[in-house]
C-alpha cells in the first residue's frame, strides 16, 4: 500500500466554508473515492490555511485517473477552486504533488 501525503493552501477568507463543505462532502463523491482506490483518506486544515492530505493507495497515479474520469470528480474540483492559493491554473487534484517519505514506524 502506498502512502501519499500532499500539501495545499486555502485562502484565508474561506477556511470556514471550506470547512462546511467538508462536512458535507457529497455522497456520490465519497463513492467515487472509495470505488477508485482512494482509502484512509484525511484531510487536516490549519488555522492560517495550510492544508496536509494524506491517503492510501495501491497506485496514486491509477488512483488519480481513475478519479479524473469521473464526472462527479470534474465537478467537484471545479467547485473547490476558488478555495485554493497558487493551484496556477491547475485544478485542486492536479495540484496535489506527494511529499517525499521520510521515516514511517510499522
Amino acid at each position: 500500500m502506498q502512502r501519499v501525503c500532499f500539501l495545499l493552501k486555502v485562502r484565508e477568507d474561506r477556511i470556514d466554508e471550506y470547512r462546511e463543505r467538508h462536512a458535507a462532502v457529497w455522497p456520490e463523491m465519497l463513492e467515487a473515492l472509495s470505488a477508485t482506490g482512494w482509502h484512509n483518506y484525511s484531510l487536516f486544515l490549519r488555522d492560517d490555511g495550510l492544508l496536509v492530505g494524506y491517503l492510501e493507495t495501491e497506485d496514486f497515479a491509477a488512483a488519480q485517473a481513475a478519479m479524473e474520469a469521473t464526472d462527479v470528480n470534474a465537478r467537484w474540483q471545479a467547485d473547490m477552486a476558488p478555495f485554493f492559493e497558487s493551484l496556477d491554473g491547475a485544478r485542486p487534484d492536479e495540484a496535489m504533488k506527494p511529499l517525499t517519505e521520510v521515516f514511517h514506524l510499522s
